[in-house]
């Protein structure tokens, strides 16, 4: 759409932020009420585009900011980052879009399990004063298996699962994610992996689908510095690890990922936090790193719960190999 033309698509966007925020009173909060729903949905993020990419894109972002940051400066703005995580079109995105004070860049990613394995430590160079990031559809799958289903395997869930770790521990830059694609029909699919595989009777938790559930499960209010001890070079690299304190149960909440293909001991370091009493132990493992599950075989991959107990701010654990640890546990000190 030519510059000159864009003022109707601009009016849209306004028109939506009524709709969703603005009182019964105005034009599009009165439709909002006689729908059924009378409150504001309090929308506080408005992405602008879906990757895409080029001087074109960010010429008519910067139109529809203009507008948006006068006539709303309480919504936040994101900004596309292209479809690839880390092509030129990728890295041009991210150097212009700065400049035009985007609030979070929206980043895409599906790849194979090594490349997330690979990006755990993604984030921890961010500029802490430039956008935030949204890694707004994200999926590890191999390609080369042709079966759709197939591509939602253990290992491809473990990758993500490690890369989870990372945008945990970098909470302050990524302040949004979401795995994509959710749902797939068996028999009329589009895209795969999906999270949840259905057909007309019945429907199947992936294995990836557990780990997105155990992170959604076991969030927390603040990042908590982690020291894992006593890992062999080889370990380090595929051994992964975030912790965060839920404020309100006063608890720890560890996730640990060893996809090391060996079980490995190692010693937990919480920075100013005391262990004290039970807490919880959720393993998440498979048979093999093609597992699947199936509508004949929906609970091959599940996760299982249970009693842990430490004391003290460092204690030793063994982590199955492949596999996916969280722990909660009852701390009594934490140092801000």
């Amino acid at each position: 759409m030519p510059l000159d033309q864009l003022d109707p698509f601009i009016q849209d966007a306004l028109d939506l932020i009524e709709f969703a925020n603005g009182p019964v009173t105005s034009e599009w909060g009165a439709k909002r009420a006689a729908m059924g729903h009378p409150e504001p949905f309090n929308l506080r993020h408005l992405g602008i585009g879906n990757e895409q990419w080029g001087p074109e894109y960010v010429e008519r972002y910067a139109r529809f900011a203009a507008v948006l940051r006068e006539k709303h400066p309480e919504i936040q703005l994101v900004g596309a980052a292209g479809p690839s995580p880390e092509d030129e079109r990728f890295h041009y995105l991210w150097k212009e879009l700065p400049a035009h004070k985007v609030d979070i860049i929206d980043e895409h990613s599906y790849a194979s399990p090594e490349w997330f394995f690979d990006q755990a430590k993604r984030y921890d160079n961010y500029d802490r004063n430039g956008p935030k990031v949204c890694m707004g559809e994200y999926a590890a799958h191999d390609r080369d298996i042709p079966f759709p289903p197939a591509r939602n395997h253990w290992r491809a869930a473990l990758a993500e699962a490690a890369f989870m770790t990372g945008m945990e521990r970098n909470a302050d830059i990524v302040h949004m994610a979401a795995y994509a694609p959710l749902f797939s029909h068996a028999d009329a699919w589009q895209w795969a992996p999906d999270l949840i595989w259905v057909d007309n009777l019945s429907l199947v938790k992936t294995p990836s689908y557990h780990v997105q559930s155990l992170f959604a499960l076991n969030r927390g209010d603040r990042v908590v510095p982690l020291q894992l001890g006593a890992l062999s070079e080889s370990e380090e690299k595929r051994f992964y690890g975030s912790a965060v304190l839920d404020e309100q149960k006063g608890e720890v909440v560890l996730k640990l990922v060893n996809a090391t293909g060996a079980a490995s001991s190692a010693q937990v370091r919480l920075g100013g936090a005391r262990v004290k009493g039970a807490g919880t132990l959720t393993r998440l493992s498979a048979d093999s790193p093609t597992a699947i599950n199936t509508f004949n075989s929906s609970d091959r991959v599940q996760p299982v719960t249970s009693p842990f107990e430490a004391k003290g701010d460092a204690f030793e654990l063994t982590i199955p190999a492949d596999s996916v640890l969280v722990l909660r546990l009852p701390v009594e000190t934490q140092t801000r």
